[in-house]
């Protein structure tokens, strides 16, 4: 009994990134079915329902219109060209802005597959296009979550490490929430587009390990 426990440790311990993959895999096609037939707009009301009477406010609103613009596109694009230019490693640089045109597609691919419109009624800012998976929440999770490890990786001072990763972490929180109190995506949206991103992640990270290891060889 103690070996086989050991062994199914072993193997949840070499496989957990795939085991991650599955769960949001899982889960995001379970979130889909429930958003196609409409089993889950109780839970997005709820979500809306929460932010609205707890959050929303004109001290906030500016403060919300401020992180939601760490997600977009324009500040994305010029933050991967400067770390494009100051990173000593010109590969990793590549490896960033690749990483942030590869989210923006498969988000509006599958935009443009599920055609989930966005919530109707109160909102603070203006945005066009369809809703799920939502774009400002999952490609902030892949761009910010790529750097989240790659600090992970090469950042050897602990402090540092700790702290960019937790700002990081809530940053990318943040911008999900912020796209809620808005008005302009569905909890639901946002937790699609983390559960998106996720397994976005762990592929491509995968991938350009993968690849790196090939050209050692």
């Amino acid at each position: 009994m103690k070996k086989k426990l050991e062994n199914i440790k072993k193997f949840l311990i070499e496989n957990y990134k795939w085991i991650i993959l599955f769960i949001c895999i899982v889960s995001l096609l379970v979130l889909i079915e429930d958003v196609m037939d409409k089993d889950i707009i109780t839970f997005d009301e709820k979500g809306y329902f929460i932010v609205s009477k707890y959050l929303i406010s004109d001290t906030m609103n500016p403060i919300a219109k401020c992180i939601t613009n760490f997600a977009n596109m324009y500040w994305l694009i010029g933050t991967s060209i400067i770390l494009l230019i100051v990173l000593k490693s010109k590969k990793t640089g590549l490896y960033i802005s690749m990483n942030l045109g590869l989210s923006a597609l498969v988000n509006f691919t599958l935009k443009q597959i599920i055609q989930r419109p966005r919530p109707i009624g109160h909102r603070i800012i203006d945005e066009s296009g369809y809703s799920l998976p939502s774009g400002h929440s999952m490609v902030s999770m892949a761009f910010y979550g790529f750097l989240i490890y790659l600090i992970h990786k090469n950042v050897k001072n602990k402090y540092l490490k700790i702290t960019f990763i937790t700002l990081l972490s809530l940053l990318i929180i943040g911008i999900g929430a912020s796209r809620i109190y808005l008005g302009v995506h569905y909890t639901s949206d946002v937790i699609a587009g983390f559960l998106v991103a996720i397994a976005y992640l762990i592929l491509y990270i995968h991938v350009i390990n993968s690849v790196g290891r090939d050209k050692e060889e």
